[in-house]
């Protein structure tokens, strides 16, 4: 956490909301109603938790990262 107002106070939050918009306005300039900007904003959120491949897991998707996880560890635990 950086000092107030300094730039890497708050660059995990602009990063996420840059890539928020990239991928859900793609390029549109806005969404016709709220209804419709928090349904897609929901079903972003429920890709990028679940099934986005992420770099931290090995560009694997957070789901399949628990996944082999789990099969792994209990294997090896038995």
């Amino acid at each position: 956490m950086g000092a107030v107002g300094s730039s890497a106070d708050n660059a995990l939050a602009e990063s996420f909301n840059a890539t928020l918009k990239r991928e859900t306005l793609a390029g549109a300039a806005g969404w016709h109603t709220p209804a419709q900007a928090r349904r897609e904003v929901f079903a972003w959120a429920s890709r990028y938790n679940t099934r986005r491949r992420h770099s931290a897991c090995g560009q694997i998707s957070p789901n399949d990262y628990e996944t082999s996880w789990t099969t792994t560890t209990l294997q090896t635990a038995a």
